[in-house]
C-alpha cells in the first residue's frame, strides 16, 4: 500500500468518524417513568374508571328500579260527576254530585309475572355488566402485553446498537492496521443508519400502545406509564372438553342468553294472562240536593275475548312465541361459536408455547453463538464482514420474533379467559 492510498484511507476514516451518525444517547423519556407497573392494579383501575364498565353498572342500577314498578298496580282514578248543573255553572247547586275513587286490578298472577320478567331483565343486565368487566380485563391485558412488547423491542434495539458499535470499532481497527477495507467500515455505517430508521417505527408503536392503555384506564392518552414487568412463562396444560364445558357454564353472554329465553317464557305466560278480563272497582260518594246523601259503587271488567279484540291478544301470544324461538337459536349459535373460539384460541396458544420454547432453548442460544463465532472469525480474518452482519441480522430478527411470540401467547390466553368468563 503506497503513501497516497494510506493517506486517502486515513482521510476517509477520519471523515466517517467526524461526519458519521452519532452513537445513540438515550435521554429520559418523558412518557415513561422509572417505576415498574403491574398488571393487577391496572385492571382494578380500569374496572373502577372505564366508562363502558361504569355505564354497564349504571344500567344494572336502572334495571333494578324497574322491579318495584312492575309489581305495582296502575294509578287509581278519582272522578267527580255533576248532574243537572244550572246554566250559571254554580256547582254547589247541582242536583247530584258524585265523587268516585276507582282502581283496576289485573287478572290474578299478572303482577307477579310482570315482576318475574323484570327480575330476569335485571339479571340479564347483571350478566352484561359481568361480560363487560371480562371484556375490559382482557383488553387491558392485551394492551399491557403490547406495552411490554414495545419496551422489549426498544431494549433489543439498544442491544443491537451496542453490537453495531463493536462491529464498527472492529472494522475500523482492521482498516487502521491495513488488514481490512474501507468497504467494511462503510457497511458498518450503513447498518447503523438502518438501525436509526427503525426507531421512529418503534416510537410510533410505543405512543399507540401508551394511548390505548391510558384510554382503557380513562386517563389522558399521553399520561406517563411505568415500565412493565417481565412476563412469567408458566406453561399450563388445558383440556379442550373441560374448557368448553367451563365456557358454556361461566361465560356471561351465554348466561344472559339463557336468561333471555327464560324471560320470554314468562313473557308468553304474561301475554296469555292478557287474554283474561281485568277487574275495575269504583267506590262512590253521592251528594244529592234536596235529598239524602249516600254511597255507591261500580264494578266492571274488560272483555278481551270479544271477537273484534281477541285477535289482538292472540297475536301478542304468537309474537312472544316467535321471540322465544329467536332467542333459543341465538343462544345455540353463541354456544357453538364459543366452542369454536375455545378450540381455536387453545390451538393457537399451544402453537405459541411451542414456538417460544423453541426460540428460548434452541434458536436464540445458537444465534448468539453464531454472532460470537462470526465476530471472532472476522477479527482473525477467518470470516468476512458480510457473514458477521448476516449473523447479527438473524439474531435481531429472532429476538424480536421470540418476544412477539411470547406476547402473542399471553394475549391469546387473555382472549381465551374472556371467552370462558374466568381466570385460568
Amino acid at each position: 500500500m503506497n503513501a497516497v492510498q494510506i493517506f486517502c484511507g486515513q482521510g476517509l476514516l477520519l471523515g466517517l468518524l467526524l461526519l458519521g451518525l452519532p452513537w445513540p444517547i438515550w435521554a429520559a423519556d418523558s412518557n415513561v417513568t422509572h417505576v415498574n407497573i403491574q398488571l393487577a392494579p391496572l385492571i382494578q383501575e380500569a374496572l373502577q374508571h372505564n366508562p363502558e364498565v361504569v355505564a354497564a353498572q349504571a344500567q344494572v342500577v336502572a334495571m333494578r328500579e324497574r322491579v318495584p314498578q312492575s309489581r305495582s298496580l296502575d294509578d287509581p282514578e278519582m272522578t267527580i260527576r255533576m248532574w243537572n248543573t244550572p246554566n250559571s255553572l254554580d256547582v254547589t247547586r247541582s242536583d247530584r254530585t258524585i265523587f268516585g275513587l276507582a282502581q283496576q286490578f289485573p287478572f290474578p298472577g299478572t303482577l307477579s309475572k310482570q315482576e318475574q320478567v323484570a327480575e330476569m331483565v335485571l339479571e340479564q343486565a347483571e350478566q352484561r355488566y359481568n361480560g363487560k368487566q371480562r371484556e375490559i380485563i382482557a383488553t387491558v391485558k392485551v394492551a399491557y402485553y403490547e406495552w411490554f412488547y414495545v419496551h422489549q423491542a426498544l431494549e433489543i434495539h439498544h442491544q443491537e446498537a451496542t453490537r453495531l458499535k463493536q462491529f464498527f470499532e472492529a472494522a475500523t481497527a482492521k482498516f487502521r492496521v491495513g488488514k481490512g477495507t474501507h468497504v467494511d467500515v462503510l457497511k458498518a455505517q450503513v447498518e447503523q443508519s438502518k438501525w436509526f430508521q427503525h426507531l421512529p417505527i418503534l416510537d410510533q408503536q410505543k405512543e399507540t400502545a401508551q394511548a390505548h392503555l391510558n384510554t382503557l384506564l380513562n386517563r389522558e392518552p399521553m399520561t406517563p406509564l411505568g415500565i412493565p414487568l417481565n412476563l412469567i412463562e408458566k406453561p399450563k396444560t388445558f383440556s379442550l372438553k373441560l374448557l368448553q364445558k367451563l365456557a358454556l357454564q361461566q361465560r356471561p353472554e351465554i348466561r344472559e342468553a339463557a336468561l333471555l329465553v327464560e324471560q320470554l317464557n314468562s313473557t308468553i305466560k304474561l301475554a296469555e294472562l292478557q287474554t283474561y278480563p281485568h277487574l275495575r272497582v269504583e267506590v262512590q260518594r253521592w251528594q244529592n240536593r234536596n235529598a239524602d246523601d249516600g254511597f255507591g259503587g261500580v264494578v266492571s271488567i274488560n272483555l278481551p275475548f270479544a271477537f273484534w279484540t281477541k285477535p289482538k291478544y292472540e297475536a301478542g301470544v304468537r309474537e312472544a312465541l316467535a321471540n322465544r324461538e329467536v332467542a333459543q337459536f341465538k343462544k345455540r349459535n353463541l354456544e357453538n361459536h364459543t366452542r369454536f373460539q375455545v378450540q381455536d384460541f387453545l390451538a393457537q396458544i399451544e402453537t405459541k408455547k411451542k414456538i417460544t420454547t423453541l426460540y428460548k432453548t434452541t434458536v436464540l442460544p445458537q444465534a448468539k453463538l453464531t454472532v460470537k463465532a462470526a465476530m471472532a472469525g472476522y477479527r482473525t480474518n477467518r470470516t468476512d464482514f458480510l457473514d458477521l452482519i448476516s449473523a447479527d441480522r438473524a439474531l435481531l430478527a429472532y429476538q424480536l420474533e421470540y418476544v412477539r411470540a411470547l406476547v402473542d401467547w399471553k394475549q391469546l390466553l387473555a382472549k381465551l379467559e374472556r371467552v370462558i368468563g374466568t381466570e385460568l
